[in-house]
């Protein structure tokens, strides 16, 4: 109903013989990821969900609203959308967890991540439980004495901002770079940050880098996520003292000396 009737849709793509460069839909695409996702919300949240639906006798929202008032709001269900909720969506290792190497950390991905609790002899050497965010390798976290840490990457700076399909292509690129030369070439993160730093020009990895900006977008643009950022910010912003104008009442006119401390 919405999708296969926008520019650039790929139906006629069913009969390979019909198409032509006229008509092909990758010269017709006009539609960025952020303007269809707001195009399909208001579709769907604004004209689906108010249009008389024939198997319900009404719209979709009357329903939803009818079931409300039947069954309650079920407050016990709701899942409240915090730091351990994020960080429990996120993806981890093969193995969900990852060693802790002394002075170096946890290895995620061929890249070490940090945390001064890492340094308690109780925590070196034990595997914990390891999150990455895939839209930012820069940092890492881990579940040490029953609370998540925020770990950084190494060339934290280099690292920073790179989803985990951009590391993934640079580090391809840097290994057919280095395989003729050298044949037993690894990918580290040192040399990964320099040859990302140099970069910048890599067409592949340019157009990773858009997709990944398009993402981030949505991601803000959703508006469990605005208002998490609407009270991060105000927590961030700095409260002032009220101010009393000071009064005289109660107040001695001489402060006695107190022993020999005075």
């Amino acid at each position: 109903m919405l999708i296969h009737n926008l520019q650039g849709n790929t139906q006629i793509t069913r009969n390979p013989r019909g198409v032509t460069k006229s008509v092909n839909p990758k010269n017709l695409a006009v539609w960025t990821l952020y303007s269809l996702y707001q195009n399909l919300c208001d579709w769907a949240y604004e004209f689906y969900d108010k249009k008389s639906h024939p198997a319900l006798n009404q719209s979709p929202r009357e329903a939803f609203e009818d079931g409300l008032i039947k069954t309650g709001l079920r407050h016990h269900k709701i899942i409240s959308y915090d730091d351990n909720f994020r960080i429990f969506t996120l993806p981890t290792t093969t193995k969900g967890t990852a060693k802790v190497i002394p002075n170096n950390g946890v290895k995620i991905n061929n890249i070490y991540y940090w945390h001064n609790s890492f340094c308690n002899p109780e925590i070196e050497k034990t595997s914990i439980c390891v999150r990455y965010d895939p839209y930012n390798m820069g940092i890492s976290y881990a579940y040490v004495k029953n609370q998540w840490v925020t770990c950084i990457s190494q060339h934290y700076s280099s690292l920073a901002g790179h989803s985990e399909k951009e590391i993934a292509i640079a580090s391809e690129e840097l290994r057919q770079l280095k395989s003729s030369a050298n044949k037993q070439f690894s990918v580290t993160a040192s040399s990964l940050a320099e040859f990302l730093n140099k970069s910048e020009q890599q067409e592949v990895i340019l157009l990773q880098r858009m997709q990944d900006i398009e993402a981030k977008e949505i991601y803000n643009a959703t508006p469990v996520n605005q208002n998490v950022m609407k009270q991060k910010v105000d927590s961030e912003v700095l409260k002032l003292p009220s101010y009393q104008p000071e009064t005289t009442e109660n107040v001695p006119e001489e402060i006695q000396p107190y022993e020999e401390f005075w």
